[in-house]
């Protein structure tokens, strides 16, 4: 990957008559002209050739509780080095991080790859995490930052919206730990049309394929927006779909709405919904549902889905007590828990804001 004044020449792309490109990576596969960039703002072509305009320009920086991305059930207690760049592939007028994933120009301080991995290092952290804005859009530097972190016993996590190409899944695949990939309106293809404008949600669903397949640890997100296209018929199907090509391990988080950006109208997503939408995941299938964005609320726990014995409580984004028997068993009935790792040791982590 050459590195230019124009950025960082880019992967997974191909070049086309007149000087244009074809972008590869996320699932609109953008053609662009020369001069012009992607749907993503961050991907340029010049002369004919893909950059990358934001190869190592980082506009937020954390150290995390990996229960914060979240993933409950992937090395659980951990603490994450969290990057992102700005730019999005989509266009949610309901996003969290709106200020930086929908900026119009690249911002961001200088952090080569070898700094990420440093600071990791220095501040405690078993891993590194992409995520804030959409990782897929700032491949190349996420792609350099995981291999040299796996190279020092750190593993790698993505937060998603998943609409990257299969490609994408495959090139990362060898130095890409765990996945949390979120869904928005239970999948509804019209939902990610009005409000996300995402023109197929197709994608999503191959890439989880993709993941599964390159042994890729998944877990799910649903953000569950009322009044709004979203419906508990909508988060039956996705569970079921979930139970049956991914398996039913799979961790589904169903989580609260608030509203943000542009869609202020439309109130928080009331707590009964929440729940009711999590006994339709678990009568589906499912073996780990859990809801998100209410503190406190026993939907944050894991419970053993054969007796019903409470294994992990939790509060947000921090693990309380853990009752498993040698971090692998209900003590109740012994039962298997689907969880890979463990770093609480009874204590609770904290973020810390790097800038």
């Amino acid at each position: 990957m050459l590195i230019t004044e124009s950025g960082k020449q880019a992967m997974l792309y191909e070049e086309l008559d007149g000087r244009k490109v074809k972008c590869n990576l996320c699932a609109r596969r953008c053609t662009i002209p020369d001069g012009k960039t992607g749907f993503c703002r961050v991907r340029k072509n010049v002369a004919g050739k893909l950059y990358s305009l934001v190869y190592g320009k980082v506009i937020a920086a954390n150290a995390d509780p990996i229960e914060k991305k979240p993933l409950s059930h992937f090395n659980p207690g951990s603490m994450v080095f969290s990057i992102a760049t700005t730019g999005c592939n989509f266009r949610c007028n309901f996003c969290q991080n709106w200020n930086i994933s929908q900026c119009d120009e690249v911002e961001g301080e200088d952090l080569p790859p070898e700094d990420v991995v440093r600071l990791a290092r220095r501040s405690g952290c078993q891993g590194v995490s992409y995520t804030y804005t959409e990782p897929t859009i700032f491949f190349e530097y996420a792609y350099e930052c995981a291999r040299l972190a796996q190279k020092e016993g750190l593993f790698n996590t993505f937060v998603t919206n998943g609409y990257m190409t299969t490609e994408a899944v495959k090139t990362i695949s060898p130095y890409l730990d765990a996945a949390t990939v979120d869904f928005k309106g239970g999948g509804d293809p019209d939902f990610y049309k009005k409000f996300s404008s995402v023109p197929d949600v197709q994608p999503i669903f191959n890439s989880l394929k993709e993941m599964k397949a390159n042994n890729i640890h998944i877990e799910i997100t649903n953000l569950v927006v009322p009044r709004a296209g979203d419906s508990l018929q909508r988060i039956r199907e996705l569970a079921r779909w979930i139970a049956d090509n991914l398996g039913r391990d799979i961790p589904l988080h169903l989580l609260r709405f608030h509203p943000d950006y542009t869609l202020t109208d439309i109130p928080a997503t009331p707590q009964s919904t929440l729940e009711k939408a999590r006994e339709i995941a678990i009568s589906e299938g499912l073996r780990y549902a859990y809801t998100g964005n209410m503190p406190g609320h026993e939907g944050e726990n894991t419970y053993c889905p054969n007796c019903g014995e409470l294994l992990i409580s939790r509060y947000g984004f921090y693990i309380e007590s853990w009752k498993l028997k040698d971090d692998t068993k209900c003590p109740k009935c012994e039962e298997k828990i689907a969880i890979e790792g463990k770093y609480w040791k009874g204590k609770i982590p904290r973020s810390s804001l790097f800038f």
